[in-house]
């Protein structure tokens, strides 16, 4: 309908309600005596306060709003509109009467029909709006839903679900854990009981969606609550943490699934921006494997703090490339090289520290595949060990200021040839860290969610499939941490290195695969065992049932940081280490054989002495899957 029919239909609706008022206005002030009416000419206040109120509406322009989505405000409007317009016909006729026209009035007449056209004039707009609300339930079917925490964010989550034509969910109560909100309704709707509660009040109100709204609650508290959602059969989706929601207004796509990220309960990373702008502001900056999942999200964290030149290494082209692309529309202004090399390329690395000259290195690049490297374990130590060498020698010749290792978990106490060669990177490290001026320190921490590699995506593409997944073992356990988190973890570390640290990010507690396995399950709204069949098959080559974040001679000490801790440097042979080096590379250069395998895991086992290969037992050919259903 166009706004002149509406604004017709509006206003003939408006004018019947004022007569109607008008009307009974009479009746209640003269009891109903129709002969005393007629004396004071009902008629003509009749069509006075017609004119006077809908020429006061159209010009506040109150005919525009979608009473669908009438709020207070319009409200407000209306009943400003309205009574200013009925003192202005009080005043005329005042004046008229005063000027010896036969229309009379008592002021009590204006008062009781003010009251009644306010309330007939608003409450049409509420039937509207009620109506429209109870058309929208039957034509449309719009999954019932349970809304977490009736605070504000609540609200405007229930608002936002009977309001929006895009929604398909109806907000049917609350939980909240407030005891003084417990059986109270807020925004029309039912305040049902506490988190404890959840479960049963699922199964009594048929509920088919759950949505979190709690977007300043601790991420402990957001994984708990899933906890006891994910016993019902309910899908369930959160707003986002009150730090992403920058407009102030929440709307239906915000409301996303919950993903695994949520349910680390781990709590957002608090940086020094002063001690990292001091070493990263206007200093060329390299990061090596820049087009990985940890070195582009440093590369995309390290645009924040204002690099004079950002240099992006890596191997593959793809990556660097999208990453070049990524950087150049979210930092337009952010200079950036893409430097295509191989760190295994003394050459080529050294004309490059030349060339740019970097302050800070950040050695992402590695090869971190664990059954990959087991089975090559020739690349592993020409990528993780000297490769690591080349970048290290060429930074102590141009001088650089900080070089930072990315390293892992698996390193301590390995059981596979890629944890080996990532603590022999760690030793030279250290050594390094005696020559020059470059401050050399390590960065160790565990799994990160969605890195390439990483069993999240390994098990998403199997429910997409329709399963079966698979797991090594049900005591699985591994430490996990966000990409975020850990980019913005090691960028700190930089900043806090003083050189020959080895810095240990805080991992919280660690998590069961199986456990992780279940919840992407139930998060794609699938029954796990039903659904999904989840099988065990038997740990890998090089695998290890529990990581560890340090040997037990390392020891740990406190930063300034919560989040950041240093190991105890152990005591080895420079000399010795590089000789065992040079043995690794003589092998590496005459292309390894199938004998030579046995003797790189020898010489790495002489190097780093917690090393227990498990590659090469009696039964390594193949063995033989076990498969256990869940559920």
């Amino acid at each position: 309908m166009s706004y002149r029919k509406r604004r017709f239909w509006l206003s003939l609706s408006d004018a019947g309600i004022i007569s109607l008022a008008v009307w009974l206005a009479c009746l209640v002030r003269f009891d109903f005596s129709f002969t005393e009416i007629s004396e004071y000419q009902p008629m003509y206040l009749m069509m006075g306060h017609v004119l006077f109120v809908v020429t006061g509406m159209h010009f506040a322009q109150l005919y525009r709003p979608v009473y669908r989505y009438v709020s207070v405000r319009e409200l407000v409007s209306i009943i400003s509109a309205t009574s200013i317009s009925i003192l202005a016909l009080y005043l005329v006729l005042k004046m008229t009467y005063l000027l010896g026209w036969s229309i009379r009035f008592p002021t009590s007449l204006f008062l009781m029909t003010l009251a009644f056209v306010l309330l007939g004039i608003t409450g049409s707009r509420f039937v509207w709006k009620w109506w429209y609300e109870e058309r929208e339930k039957r034509t449309q079917d719009r999954r019932r839903t349970l809304i977490i925490g009736a605070g504000s964010a609540g609200v405007l989550v229930a608002r936002e679900m009977k309001t929006s034509p895009l929604s398909e969910l109806r907000p049917v109560a609350f939980i909240d854990d407030e005891s003084s909100k417990q059986n109270l309704r807020v925004y029309g709707l039912p305040v049902v009981g506490n988190r404890a509660d959840i479960a049963r009040v699922v199964q009594r109100l048929s509920i088919s969606d759950i949505v979190i709204a709690m977007p300043s609650a601790s991420r402990q508290t957001i994984k708990e609550i899933f906890d006891i959602c994910k016993t019902t059969r309910a899908s369930v989706k959160i707003l986002p943490h009150v730090a992403d929601i920058i407009s102030g207004k929440i709307t239906m796509n915000m409301i996303r699934d919950v993903a695994l990220e949520d349910l680390l309960g781990r709590e957002p990373v608090q940086l020094n921006l002063e001690e990292i702008t001091g070493y990263l502001r206007q200093q060329v900056v390299l990061v090596t494997g820049a087009g990985g999942s940890i070195g582009s999200e440093l590369c995309r964290q390290i645009a924040r703090f204002g690099p004079r030149k950002l240099l992006l290494l890596g191997n593959e082209e793809n990556g660097i490339f999208e990453m070049s692309l990524e950087l150049s529309r979210l930092c337009p202004e952010q200079e950036t090289v893409s430097l295509i090399a191989d760190i295994r390329d003394r050459k080529r690395i050294a004309s490059i520290m030349h060339e740019y000259r970097p302050a800070v290195v950040f050695h992402a690049a590695a090869h971190k595949h664990v059954p990959l490297m087991e089975n090559n374990p020739c690349e592993a130590l020409k990528n993780n060990i000297l490769g690591t060498k080349n970048v290290a020698e060429c930074a102590l010749e141009t001088s650089v200021s900080h070089f930072i290792l990315i390293s892992t978990d698996k390193a301590v106490n390995p059981t596979s040839v890629m944890g080996a060669t990532k603590r022999i990177a760690e030793l030279l490290i250290q050594g390094y860290n005696h020559f020059g001026l470059t401050r050399f320190a390590a960065v160790r921490f565990g799994n990160v969610l969605g890195s390439r590699g990483s069993v999240v995506p390994v098990f998403l593409n199997q429910i997409r499939a329709g399963g079966p997944i698979t797991i090594t073992h049900p005591d699985m356990e591994r430490f996990f941490m966000t990409i975020p988190e850990a980019a913005q973890l090691v960028i700190q570390a930089g900043a806090l290195a003083q050189g020959g640290e080895i810095f240990i990010l805080d991992m919280g507690k660690p998590v069961k695969i199986v456990d992780m396995a279940l919840d992407l399950i139930r998060l794609a709204g699938l029954e796990p065992g039903k659904d999904i069949p989840v099988v065990f098959t038997g740990i890998r080559s090089g695998e290890k049932l529990y990581e560890e974040i340090l040997t037990a001679e390392e020891g740990l000490s406190s930063t300034c940081h919560n989040r950041i801790f240093i190991g105890k440097p152990l005591d080895f042979s420079w000399n010795e280490l590089l000789a065992g080096i040079a043995r690794l590379e003589q092998i590496a250069d005459k292309g390894a054989t199938l004998e030579d395998k046995q003797s790189i895991i020898e010489i790495l086992q002489g190097i780093v002495p917690g090393y227990h290969s498990t590659s090469y037992v009696k039964e390594e050919s193949t063995p033989v899957p076990y498969q256990v259903a869940i559920g």
